[in-house]
């Protein structure tokens, strides 16, 4: 297993978010609730990890064919860079969402849809290695945070 792979899931998952939204709550005075969480986990869960994905497959997709999915060969190569484009373009709105309110549900939505289905695509194959299973448990649990934000968010934004 890529221990940089699994550090870069557990900061982006776990600890930026709890130490954001904790950071907020002390620095700020912020009311400490599941919305000013939901706020970090799709900054971070959802925008600095596709953000980070995305410039790790653009500048080396080798790495995503080779350690993830255990692809021989450069045919693939392509594809993955132009993956690399659109996560980085979905990690941005999650990025940008932190200052941005009215952008987070989208952010949730989309990249929240973007995890659910690179899981799903996950499950519809017997994960190769250690990096594939991270990558499958990783996406999964992403995916419903970043829903559950959606609809935090949602509710939050109507009262």
């Amino acid at each position: 297993m890529s221990k940089p792979y699994l550090l870069s899931i557990l900061l982006t998952a776990l600890v930026i978010p709890i130490g954001g939204a904790v950071a907020e709550h002390l620095i700020n005075a912020a009311h400490w609730s599941v919305l000013l969480f939901s706020k970090w986990f799709i900054f971070s869960a959802g925008g600095l990890r596709l953000l980070i994905a995305g410039i790790k497959q653009a500048v080396d997709p080798a790495f995503t064919v080779k350690q993830v999915f255990h692809i021989q060969g450069t045919e693939s190569l392509p594809i993955v860079r132009e993956l690399g484009f659109a996560n980085v373009c979905m990690g941005s709105l999650g990025v940008l969402s932190i200052f941005a309110a009215q952008w987070r549900m989208a952010a949730a939505f989309t990249c929240g849809l973007y995890f659910l289905f690179a899981a799903l695509g996950h499950l519809t194959k017997k994960p190769a290695g250690p990096n594939e299973r991270l990558a499958l448990w990783s996406d999964v649990l992403i995916a419903v945070g970043l829903v559950a934000s959606f609809v935090v968010q949602f509710r939050g934004g109507l009262g």
